[in-house]
């Protein structure tokens, strides 16, 4: 989506941009369509904040910005087929370390959103033309106008060859990878009131404005105005591609109604079944992309939480004040776990956050939800910040997410390896009765002398603990901890457990919440 001189041509093609004139009136042509502007404009990110605090202050107005029934009403399957033509990357000759592709709108990829390049201070907006994509067998209708764009693929070489490294499509969602991977959990720009009874919001990014890169600065930065019924907002993105892809997120929220729930850094990924939950008669031991969600909080306390796939709706919150990160981890990396030749979920991110500053009072809130499908992306989590957004109010947040292999940050602890469960046999007539396994390994574990001062602290809320077992294996450098848990009449338990040497931590905290 940009383009060079002022008519600009890339590669072998060529895309036509025209000015903006300023944001509002990209936003204005991306909502409702309209002629190109002939005079290029000056960019100022400051322009940004200043659409989306005016944007607040007037009535929310969706896109009116029509798609044709030929791409409506496609199919995923052959919404897919369409791409963008080779010729036509943007910046593929220029030496930048980027490339972009902009993505059709069609199917569940309706909404329209303005993509402008910005070269030399100056703001262009890429104007829609058809020969820019290939269609397969889909023929595009005659004389449609300028459709705008879903999206962009951004692109980075590698090895040779252009690889995907991150895609921004589809209200606020967008995803990245590092180096060797396949795509897989997906971030939101914002959330708001996600399995809430009253009702999900979906606030959506209107316009993109992408600066140029140069090859020196293995960046690229990216600008977005979000608008929503409720919230309008302006976002920087500053990616960076390697062995971890880093994407630094500044954002200011703007309130056009009061907003008691909303979220900051939400994150989304798929869960089916893992060696605590199989309930599916499938060849397969684990199917997943996010294994679990890590904490360190404001006191310094490493958590790991276990994902599950259950039969209801459940919301967890984890209260803090001043998080130090938290994300969604794939913690297994072994063919083994999965035993998948196509998905390979080994080889999907973890995505861990950052936040830059402090975020106050509020609560890591993890949403489970109920999935049989491996496309859903049925966990959620996000920073619900405890004091809510008022009509008129301004509030600025600042993260590092780091899409990876390992999280940067890890625990100075033993780590949780294996969490299993399976039936107890045994116990009162009619009682639920289950049995756990945790594994934890770490470098203390090698020593049996220190071994032996570890205690396992466990809980269980509500519930009845027995059967309490451990075994050392020095050779692995772990620890197994065993135990049984009735929960009786009860539906939910919350279960704690932290090994502890002389009364303190020497492993994170393993949390999980059992269900029937």
């Amino acid at each position: 989506m940009l383009k060079r001189r002022d008519l600009l041509k890339i590669a072998a093609g060529s895309f036509a941009v025209a000015s903006a004139l300023g944001p509002e009136r990209a936003l204005a042509q991306a909502q409702n369509g309209g002629p190109a502007e002939p005079t290029p404009a000056q960019f100022d990110p400051a322009s940004i904040v200043d659409l989306a605090r005016s944007l607040s202050k007037k009535p929310y107005r969706a896109p009116t910005l029509p798609l044709p029934e030929a791409f409506s009403n496609l199919t995923p399957e052959a919404y897919s087929s369409i791409g963008s033509r080779p010729e036509n990357q943007i910046w593929a000759a220029d030496n930048t370390g980027f490339v972009i592709e902009p993505l059709h709108r069609g199917s569940v990829f309706s909404a329209a959103m303005s993509i402008n390049v910005i070269e030399n201070g100056f703001e262009r907006r890429l104007v829609y033309a058809p020969d820019l994509f290939e269609f397969g067998k889909i023929t595009p209708p005659a004389n449609a106008g300028d459709l705008g764009f879903s999206g962009i693929r951004l692109l980075v070489p590698f090895e040779g060859n252009l690889r995907e490294v991150a895609i921004f499509q589809g209200a606020s969602f967008f995803r990245a990878r590092a180096s060797y991977q396949l795509f897989g959990a997906i971030a939101r720009g914002l959330s708001i009131r996600t399995a809430d009874p009253r009702g999900e919001e979906t606030p959506a990014f209107r316009a993109l404005w992408i600066e140029k890169p140069n090859l020196a600065s293995n960046a690229i930065v990216i600008h977005a105005l979000l608008d929503s019924e409720s919230v309008t907002g302006a976002y920087r993105f500053t990616l960076r591609p390697g062995d971890a892809t880093i994407i630094d997120t500044e954002c200011t929220l703007f309130a056009r109604t009061n907003v008691e729930h909303y979220g900051i850094a939400t994150m989304a990924g798929t869960y089916v079944y893992g060696p605590l939950d199989r309930r599916r008669d499938d060849i397969r031991p684990s199917v997943h992309e996010v294994q679990g969600l890590q904490i360190l909080n404001g006191n310094n306390e490493w958590v790991w939480r276990p994902v599950a796939n259950r039969e209801t709706l459940q919301g967890s919150a984890f209260v803090d004040t001043n998080p130090k990160g938290f994300g969604f981890l794939q913690r297994d990396r072994a063919f083994a776990a999965f035993q998948d030749d196509v998905a390979h979920w080994e080889w999907r991110p973890s995505l861990w956050i950052e936040p830059i500053g402090d975020w106050g009072s509020g609560e890591v809130t993890l949403v489970e939800i109920p999935s049989e499908s491996e496309l859903n992306d049925n966990m959620v989590a996000y920073w619900r910040p405890k004091a809510p957004l008022i009509a008129g109010a301004e509030a600025s947040f600042a993260y590092r997410q780091f899409w990876c292999w390992q999280a940067p940050n890890r625990p100075p602890l033993a780590q949780v390896a294996v969490s299993r469960s399976g039936r107890a046999t045994g116990g009162p007539a009619g009682g639920k009765r289950r049995r756990f396994l945790v594994d934890f390994s770490g470098d203390i574990f090698a020593d049996p002398q220190r071994a032996s001062e570890i205690n396992p602290n466990l809980t269980a809320a509500p519930g009845t603990l027995s059967n309490l077992r451990t075994f050392l294996d020095k050779d692995r450098k772990s620890m197994r901890v065993v135990f049984d848990m009735d929960a009786g009449n009860d539906t939910l338990s919350e279960l704690r457990l932290v090994l502890e040497a002389q009364g303190k931590p020497i492993s994170e905290t393993w949390l999980y919440r059992w269900t029937p």
